[in-house]
């Protein structure tokens, strides 16, 4: 059974999303989450890791001008208390203290005079520019390359801290090719961090050396900041670290998760096989139908499934047995009047033998088409397209039916009032609606359901009787009703009357004329609707059975 519906408006991107997030019922789904979760848990630790490397490159460059602007102040103010006397700058005297000081803080010390001369450099340069920076420990080839790596990274974070670029000194002996050396001689104190062009950092700081309100002279302190770049390489490799386990436990998770998801599936293909083979009983078959996640609802279905072909099977084998008996009868009869037949002399006698012959024939040929028809019921009825269907439209084609070509409605005099006289009995039908309702199914397959309640009534009610068909609301169900005055059901009979090859006719019908099928029909068609159809006896108020009602519960469309 399939319901149309509107078409989508974007159909590619609900098919792209359906690819990604499980199908249109549910886009994002537990089965989805869990994978997803478990593949993004590395990513998200190297991501957060990267993160917090651009904020503490950041923040160390700070703490350590903070620490650097501490040693800058010592020297200045050493400088200033014992390289001056009376009022000039002692060069001698600096010079060793530059010395002494750049020997113990590992910096790069240059002195200059109050007209901007280099008169002290601690680290004497040989090069225009060139800097003699204190090398650090070496390191194994592989945390150089990861420590490398590391530098890159922070080149691409906008989080880092942008450092100028460390300036070309041409003239080692002018002050003003230095850095802030001649704010300094202005008595401007600063201190700053430099990109020396070579993925490293310098540290510089250059304040006035004065006595009193005089200015001497100006210092430059420079230092390489390799420890920067070495804590930075440091917690990198922390940081891949613990990308490594977490990568390790994603694998581990995968692993798990492979096991949750593939083993689950592996059980139900081989119970599949089981079943298709005849090995596994519907007792025996694995039951996921706990799990809140894909493989619950697969199992689910796949439990449905088997239940229904299960099912299938059995109804199978109960149409089998029940067409292998229908066909028995009607074959007993033939052999027994042929053989009769050959013996026989009289010819009435075997005129009688072959009216048995010919009457079992056509009972046969009824039964095989009707057998037919009903085989193929559940193929056609899971191919048809059900749709809103309109039920008088349906009532006016049963009735015109039934009346001569000039007498027929057209669908434009459709009302619920109709009226026809079949034989001696009259049928008719009204409704509670003003208006037309419609139902959810197939109009041909409706018309088919209609046509044998009605064909069934009518061959119960006496002459002069009255068929009805009445149409009413239910909350959100429209249920048809049929009712005739006939002699009305068995009680023991009410259920088994939807069942195949069932027959009890009236006294005064013929045997053979039915094949039985019938109602059983009519029940397959109404189920594939999604409705329900049932029988029941009129009763009068004292209990006396006045006719059979048959009603049938469909959706509204």
């Amino acid at each position: 059974m399939r319901l149309r519906a509107p078409e989508a408006e974007l159909p590619e991107l609900d098919h792209i999303l359906d690819l990604y997030w499980g199908g249109p019922e549910r886009r994002i789904t537990t089965l989805t989450t869990r994978i997803i979760a478990v593949n993004a848990l590395a990513l998200i630790m190297l991501m957060l890791g990267i993160v917090f490397l651009g904020q503490y490159h950041s923040n160390l460059i700070e703490a350590r001008l903070e620490s650097f602007n501490t040693e800058v102040e010592l020297v200045t103010a050493s400088l200033s208390e014992i390289g001056i006397e009376d009022g000039a700058l002692n060069q001698q005297q600096a010079e060793n203290m530059a010395l002494r000081f750049s020997a113990m803080l590992g910096h790069h010390i240059r002195i200059f005079d109050e007209n901007g001369q280099l008169i002290v450099d601690s680290v004497p340069q040989t090069s225009a520019g060139a800097l003699t920076l204190k090398s650090g420990k070496d390191s194994l080839y592989t945390v150089q390359v990861l420590k490398n790596m590391a530098r890159f990274i922070i080149k691409l974070l906008p989080q880092r801290k942008t450092l100028p670029e460390y300036p070309h000194i041409s003239d080692l002996a002018q002050a003003g090719s230095y850095p802030n050396v001649e704010d300094a001689l202005q008595n401007k104190y600063s201190i700053s961090a430099w990109d020396d062009g070579k993925d490293s950092i310098i540290l510089s700081g250059a304040a006035p050396l004065h006595k009193g309100e005089q200015t001497l002279g100006a210092i430059l302190i420079t230092r390489p900041a390799q420890d920067i770049t070495r804590d930075i390489g440091d917690v990198w490799i922390n940081v891949l670290g613990a990308f490594a386990i977490t990568l390790v436990i994603t694998v581990l998770l995968s692993i798990y998760l492979s096991g949750v998801i593939a083993s689950p599936l592996r059980k139900l293909a081989r119970a599949a096989e089981g079943v298709r083979k005849g090995k596994i009983s519907l007792q025996d078959m694995p039951d996921f139908r706990h799990r809140k996640d894909e493989i619950g609802e697969l199992s689910t279905a796949f439990t449905d499934m088997t239940n229904a072909l299960s099912a299938r099977m059995d109804s199978i084998e109960r149409f089998a047995a029940d067409v292998a008996h229908e066909l028995k009868n009607p074959l007993t009869s033939l052999r027994s009047a042929i053989e009769t037949a050959s013996v026989v002399k009289k010819k009435k006698d075997k005129d009688k033998l072959m009216e048995i012959v010919r009457h079992d024939i056509e009972r046969l040929d009824r039964l095989i088409t009707d057998i037919s028809h009903a085989s193929r019921l559940d193929a056609e009825l899971s191919r048809d397209v059900f749709e809103p269907i309109s039920v008088q439209s349906v009532l006016n084609t049963l009735f015109n039916a039934y009346k001569d070509p000039l007498e027929r409605k057209t669908e434009d005099q459709k009302s619920w009032d109709n009226h026809v006289q079949i034989q001696s009995t009259s049928v008719r039908s009204y409704s509670t609606f003003e208006k037309d309702v419609q139902v959810m199914g197939h109009g041909g397959r409706l018309e088919q359901v209609f046509q044998n309640i009605l064909s069934n009534a009518l061959s119960f009610a006496p002459d002069g009787s009255l068929v009805e068909i009445a149409v009413r609301a239910d909350g959100k169900k429209i249920e048809i009703i049929f009712e005739d005055q006939g002699p009305g059901i068995p009680e023991s009979k009410i259920e088994s009357i939807f069942d195949r090859f069932y027959t009890q006719r009236p006294d005064h019908e013929a045997y053979g004329k039915h094949s039985g099928l019938g109602l059983s029909i009519c029940k397959q068609v109404i189920s594939a609707m999604g409705g329900e159809i049932f029988a029941e006896n009129i009763k009068e108020p004292g209990g006396t059975v006045k006719g059979a009602r048959f009603t049938v519960r469909l959706n509204k469309a």
